[in-house]
Formats: C-alpha cells, structure tokens, sequence
C-alpha cells in the first residue's frame, strides 16, 4: 500500500486542500487526517464550523478514488459531491487543535463513476457522520464546459 502525499490524490490546489494526510487505505476505504489549524481556510475564531465537515468527507473521498486511480496507473481527475443524506456533528465547531481523524467506507461503486460512501469524522469529544453520494466519471470534460452543459427544453443534453 503506497501512501501518497494528499497534494497528488486531489485535484485541489493549494489552501483549498483541507487534509493533511492519508494514514491507510484499501479497496474499501480510507482513512485521513487534519489538524485544524488558526489560517487555515474555513476557519474562524472558534475553529472550523461543523458544516466544513462533509468537504472533509469528500475530500477523503476523493483521495481513496486518487489511490485507487494511482495504484491503477491512471491519472487524478475531478469529481462531483453530488449529495449527502443526514450529516449529523455533534459539536457546532471543529476547535483549533482538535486532530480529526477522517473515515469513508465505500457502500457502493460503478465502472461509470457513482459511489456512495459512509463518512465519519472522530476526534477527542466530537464525531460527525454521513453518507456522500459521489461521481467521478472517466472524462469529467463535459461537466466541466460550460459549452457541453446545456440542456433542451425537455431538461436533457442536446
């Protein structure tokens, strides 16, 4: 199992990269981390708000289909967070300090690119949980155009 750095799984750049690392992975799920830091984006005062937390999950996501990609020979892409059913946090705010240990599993996954995967963030005094439904397809080109995104008057693609 080789443990990439985050910068190479995730098609974000730069602040936007809100893991830190990956601690293990498999053909079933991922685990990652993140230090919530003061400067950081998304994080205020207090710490990083709660809502933050299904990007988090996403993000772990989008690394377990990196590794898988990688392992595989092929190359990153983006993907598309497409919903999440019953995010749940205990708290309202992820504190400054606090080490979010980030985990998805994957329920679902198709040759065309849809997944579902049950998420969960732990740390001292805090979990989060949800399931997110995600879509990596094999060229994200057209979701990506805006000149391949338009729709006739019955809602479908030219």
């Amino acid at each position: 199992m080789t443990i990439w750095p985050v910068e190479t799984l995730l098609p974000h750049a730069g602040r936007m990269i809100l893991l830190d690392r990956v601690l293990e992975w498999d053909a079933e799920r991922i685990v990652c981390e993140r230090l919530v830091r003061r400067g950081d984006a998304f994080v205020e005062a207090t710490g990083l708000p709660a809502w933050a937390g299904v990007e988090l999950m996403a993000q772990t996501i989008a690394a377990w289909n990196g590794c898988q990609v990688l392992t595989a020979g092929g190359q990153v892409r983006p993907g598309f967070l497409l919903g999440t059913r019953a995010y749940r946090a205990d708290v309202d705010t992820f504190a400054t300090g606090a080490l979010l240990r980030i985990e998805a599993v994957r329920h679902f996954h198709d040759e065309e690119g849809m997944g579902a995967f049950a998420c969960r963030i732990d740390a001292e005094g805090l979990h989060a949980e949800a399931r997110l439904t995600v879509f990596s397809p094999p060229d994200p080109t057209p979701f990506l155009d805006p000149r391949h995104n338009r729709l006739d008057s019955r809602g479908a693609p030219p």
